[in-house]
């Protein structure tokens, strides 16, 4: 079952005639976006096509990290450490934010080279990052008892609660005067003058000077239906939470074949960090060679298939009129079935490795849908072919963890501000 979202406190049900600015999808980038645009006094409203964060803003693991990201990707996750930090304050509620750090341990040489690779190439960026003994792990998580050969500790990565952050941040939007309406799918552009003009949803027409689209797995869709061609494919990550334990973990651990960190109830979000479901899709010969040097490196990690999600995926249409009935009013959220398989193959693997998961009972598992990109880093960037567009997507299972530093980037890249939270370089459209 998908985890149960705070619900907001008095979403918009009438459909506004006009705004400056509309965010297509209620996810975590795109109510921080609305959050910093309504801080600016810049009228916002955004339309989720289901629930805000349904999908994977309530679905990821909860991590804050900087360790073991692209170094062109750091900058960005520095920003959000200063903006998580501040986050509980900024928006007047609680969002599970704790920087407890982040260890990521390994059992061969050629796991901790690697390590020891990412460290070296990153020295220039004056991270707390320091490469770690097994003795120094048992000082860190102790009463373990796997074997490990090393690994790298980072003190200032952290955690939030996918739960609660997104939830807290369209409530402070709403305070500040954004308009936030669930249940509303945006079907596509209203363009004029060879700009847009507005969005047209299955409620109506909304005017707008600008669109931010950050619509996580949907945005492929979406932009392939306005002829724009963006490079996400799909990967399925599962996960479960455990009841609450008496085991008090403060640093979030990566191992080869599981991950784990501690929930604010006490209990554990566990899932299997050595493999990913990778469905096959018709997007995959459409893409195949843009992902063919990753696969090369990343292909161990995916458990590739044909299967239900295939069947689904094909059945939704990739080109519709303005007043026809959109894939996003027939699937209102991904719900993807959790690979028990993978999640108990996890808790097994941790509880050979900590003794204090032996009698770990699952409380609950739900899985959720991830969009890659071929290099595994987000697009942040106006779109030069559709004047008055930007987009925010494709955060290849990052998003939570840099969400305020993308959301306010974002925000600065629809108003064109002369200087933006960091360099947008990496994140240009126009490197696919």
């Amino acid at each position: 079952m998908a985890p149960i979202i705070k619900p907001i406190i008095n979403p918009a049900t009438n459909l506004p005639h006009a705004t400056t600015v509309v965010i297509i999808g209620g996810g975590i980038v795109g109510l921080t976006a609305a959050l910093t645009l309504a801080e600016r006094n810049v009228p916002v409203v955004v339309l989720e096509k289901g629930r805000i964060a349904g999908e994977q803003s309530s679905r990821n693991l909860g991590w804050i990290r900087k360790t073991n990201r692209l170094s062109d990707d750091v900058p960005l996750a520095l920003a959000s450490d200063k903006l998580w930090a501040e986050m509980s304050k900024r928006v007047g509620a609680d969002v599970g934010y704790s920087q407890s750090g982040i260890l990521f341990i390994g059992r061969t040489p050629a796991e901790i080279a690697g390590y020891e690779s990412w460290h070296n190439s990153t020295q220039s960026l004056n991270l707390d990052s320091r490469m770690v003994t097994a003795k120094q792990i048992d000082q860190l998580v102790p009463n373990g008892r796997g074997k490990w050969a090393g690994g790298i500790y980072t003190a200032s990565d952290g955690r939030a609660e996918p739960t609660l952050a997104s939830s807290a941040i369209a409530n402070a939007a709403i305070a500040k005067g954004a308009v936030i309406i669930e249940n509303c799918a945006v079907r596509t552009l209203a363009t004029k003058g060879g700009r847009v003009s507005g969005v047209i949803t299955e409620q109506g027409e909304i005017l707008c000077q600008e669109v931010l689209l950050a619509g996580g797995i949907w945005s492929r869709r979406f932009l392939g239906n306005l002829g724009v061609n963006l490079p996400t494919l799909p990967t399925i990550c599962s996960v479960l939470k455990t009841k609450p334990m008496d085991i008090k973990f403060a640093p979030s651990v990566g191992a080869p074949d599981f991950s784990f960190r501690k929930h604010r109830d006490g209990g554990y979000i566990i899932s299997q960090r050595g493999k990913l479901d990778a469905p096959l899709t018709i997007d995959h010969l459409l893409l195949g060679l843009k992902f063919l040097p990753a696969l090369k490196g990343q292909h161990k990690f995916l458990k590739i298939g044909l299967g239900k999600y295939f069947w689904d995926d094909l059945r939704l249409a990739r080109k519709w009129k303005e007043d026809s009935v959109s894939p996003f009013e027939k699937v209102r959220a991904m719900n993807p079935l959790s690979n028990e398989v993978l999640t108990g193959n996890a808790l097994d693997n941790l509880r050979a490795s900590w003794s204090g998961f032996e009698h770990a009972e699952i409380e609950t598992q739900w899985a959720g849908v991830i969009d890659i990109t071929p290099d595994s880093n987000p697009v942040i960037d106006r779109i030069d072919k559709i004047p008055g567009l930007t987009i925010a997507t494709g955060f290849s299972g990052h998003g939570f963890g840099t969400s305020p530093a993308a959301g306010q980037l974002a925000a600065d890249m629809v108003m064109q501000s002369d200087t933006p939270l960091i360099d947008p370089t990496p994140y240009r459209f126009s490197r696919f």
